[in-house]
C-alpha cells in the first residue's frame, strides 16, 4: 500500500495513524502487528509511558515529540484491536474523554465562575469530588455481569489499577480515600504516622526473633505508605521523587567511580572510608 502524502491539520494527522494502524492489521499487513493483542501489547504501553517520563525529565522537546509519538500509536493500536473484538472505536475513546473533560470544567463549558473568581485548590477539589460521584453513581447501576465499569467501581478504591508502580499506587489509594474525607489534616500529622512506622522497623530489626524478617516486611510497606501519602499531602508526586533521588545517586556513585579509574584503582580495592571521603567530595562540589 503506497503511504500517502502527510496531510495538514492535527485531526486530519491523526485519521492519517489510524488508517496506517488498519493497514498494519489487515490481512495482507505486517504479520507481528495482527499477531497482537490487548494483552500481549501490555509491556509496550508500560515501555512507552517511562520513555515518556524520561523524555520529559530530559527537558529535550525532540525527544518528548517522538516519545509522544509513541505512546500515541499504543493507543491507536489498543483501539484498532478492541474495534476489531466489536467492544468500541478509537472514536468511542475520544469521545469518551471529551465528555469526561467537558463535565468535569464546569466552570469553563457551563460558564460557571466565568469571571476568574475560582482558584486551582478549588478546581482540584472539584475534580475529585466529580469523580466520587461517578464512581457512586456507578456503583449504583445495573452491575450486569458484562458492564465493566460498574463491575470496577464496587468500592471507592476497587478502581485504582493493580497494575500501577506500588508507589503511586499508595498515592492513589491515599488520594481516593481523601476525596471521601478519610485523610490526615495535615501533613505534619502524616509525619509523625512515618516516625511510628520507623520505630516499628527498628523494632523489628533489632528484636531478631523468629519471623522478623516478615514483620520487618510489612512495617516496611506501611512506612512506604505513609511517604507516599505524606508526598500528596506536599503535592509531590512520590515517584518522580524517587526517580530524581535515584538519578542524584547514580550521578554522584558514577563521578566517584571515574575519580577512582582516573588514579588507577577500582572500587573493588578501595576501601569504605576512601569511597565515602570522595562521596563527600563529589557531594560538596556539585
Amino acid at each position: 500500500m503506497a503511504d500517502p502524502a502527510p496531510p495538514h491539520g492535527a485531526g486530519a494527522r491523526f485519521n492519517r495513524l489510524v488508517d496506517i494502524m488498519r493497514a498494519l492489521r489487515a490481512p495482507d499487513g505486517c504479520p507481528w502487528d495482527r499477531e497482537q493483542t490487548v494483552t500481549s501489547l501490555r509491556p509496550f504501553v508500560l515501555e512507552e509511558t517511562y520513555e515518556v517520563l524520561e523524555a520529559i525529565e530530559s527537558g529535550t522537546p525532540a525527544n518528548l515529540c517522538e516519545e509522544l509519538g509513541d505512546y500515541l500509536y499504543e493507543a491507536v493500536f489498543l483501539a484498532q484491536i478492541s474495534e476489531e473484538a466489536g467492544h468500541f472505536t478509537i472514536a468511542d475513546a475520544i469521545d469518551a474523554i471529551c465528555g469526561k473533560l467537558i463535565r468535569r470544567h464546569p466552570h469553563v463549558f457551563a460558564r460557571e465562575d466565568r469571571n476568574g473568581s475560582i482558584t486551582t485548590d478549588q478546581v482540584i477539589e472539584r475534580w475529585e469530588t466529580m469523580k466520587a460521584h461517578e464512581r457512586a453513581a456507578l456503583r449504583q447501576s445495573s452491575g450486569r455481569a458484562d458492564d465493566h465499569a460498574a463491575v470496577r467501581a464496587k468500592t471507592t478504591l476497587s478502581g485504582v489499577p493493580k497494575t500501577l508502580p506500588s508507589l503511586l499506587r499508595a498515592y492513589e489509594i491515599g488520594a481516593r480515600a481523601a476525596a471521601v474525607g478519610f485523610d490526615w489534616a495535615k501533613p505534619t500529622e502524616v509525619l509523625d504516622k512515618i516516625e511510628e512506622e520507623v520505630a516499628e522497623v527498628r523494632r523489628e530489626v533489632e528484636s531478631g526473633a523468629a519471623g522478623h524478617l516478615s514483620r520487618a516486611e510489612e512495617e516496611m510497606g506501611d512506612l512506604f505508605f505513609a511517604m507516599a501519602n505524606l508526598s500528596r499531602k506536599l503535592g509531590i508526586e512520590p515517584e518522580a521523587a524517587l526517580r530524581g533521588a535515584n538519578e542524584k545517586f547514580t550521578r554522584r556513585f558514577d563521578a566517584v567511580e571515574q575519580a577512582f579509574t582516573a588514579r588507577g584503582r577500582s572500587l573493588e580495592n578501595a576501601t569504605l572510608e576512601e569511597m565515602e571521603g570522595e562521596w563527600q567530595r563529589v557531594k560538596e562540589s556539585a
